[in-house]
């Protein structure tokens, strides 16, 4: 175990300047959390308390927790747990860790479940971090959750009934063999692996250790959104919408997959950084 110094404001500085030597892109805001976490302290008390000391079982766990940072373990990962739409989830090495950019998908379906009513389908739900939004925005609706693991799935029911969200329900399965046959759906929306497997992005940050299989599509990423879409047509209400996030570079693909499809007033909506996030397609049959 490596050796720590006590003192808040002499441990901030020391694991601030080893994180930074590791190449985390954020070494002072991850220092300060990890800290926080031993502590069980809110950010202000590393500023109010600079000088209070950690006793010897908290710079063990300390350590441990940084050492795994260090090693370039995701923060969420190591805590277990990461904020989406304002909702404390629990995340494990089973889920991808919810993103910011993903609240673009719940912001967009919202909208839709304005324009047609019924049950709402996510696909790939993961931590049940899409599901969990929209169920908690639109309390009268029921919202299913599917995903092929069953770590995530079993991870996804825990953050329901931690939340209390009863809205809401989870399924084991690839796709839609997940959902009972004769479903029709309100709006399907999806956050699917959408990375080509040549993509060097994968061999940075936080990707390398989330689970493959969640990230990594063939035909240039684009594989697993046309299986869905091709087959959301049996399952969506007539004027029902079909809702992916992709990558910033296929909405165009995205599109053309779509409207080959037969799918109506197919467009793309951006994300907060103005990057074309969210492909949409309504059913008309």
């Amino acid at each position: 175990m490596m050796s720590l110094p006590a003192r808040i404001d002499e441990l901030t500085r020391y694991s601030t300047a080893v994180l930074s030597k590791s190449g985390s892109p954020s070494p002072a805001i991850d220092a300060a959390v990890l800290l926080c976490h031993v502590l069980e302290k809110p950010r202000s008390y590393l500023l109010t308390w600079p000088e209070k000391t950690l006793t010897e079982s908290q710079l063990d766990s300390f350590a441990e927790l940084l050492a795994r940072r260090q090693n370039g373990e995701p923060i969420a990962y190591i805590l277990g747990q990461r904020e989406f739409w304002s909702l404390p989830l629990q995340v494990s090495s089973a889920t991808l860790i919810p993103r910011p950019d993903t609240e673009c998908l719940v912001i967009v379906a919202l909208e839709k479940a304005r324009q047609v009513t019924g049950p709402i389908l996510d696909l790939g739900t993961g931590t049940g971090a899409i599901a969990l939004a929209l169920a908690s925005e639109l309390p009268d609706i029921k919202v299913t959750g599917v995903d092929i693991q069953p770590a995530a799935c079993e991870v996804a029911k825990a953050n329901a009934e931690r939340l209390g969200i009863t809205n809401v329900s989870f399924s084991q399965g690839n796709w839609f063999e997940g959902v009972e046959k004769g479903t029709k759906f309100a709006l399907i929306v999806s956050n699917p692996p959408y990375i080509d497997a040549d993509d060097p992005h994968l061999q940075c940050g936080d990707v390398r250790f989330e689970p493959r299989s969640a990230l990594v599509a063939e035909e240039q990423g684009l594989a697993d959104i046309r299986t869905i879409a091709a087959a959301a047509r049996q399952y969506l209400q007539p004027q029902g919408w079909l809702l992916f996030e992709h990558g910033y570079e296929q909405a165009e693909s995205v599109r053309g997959l779509l409207q080959s499809l037969g799918y109506q007033s197919v467009h793309t909506e951006q994300d907060d950084s103005g990057h074309d996030r969210v492909t949409v397609g309504c059913f008309l049959p």
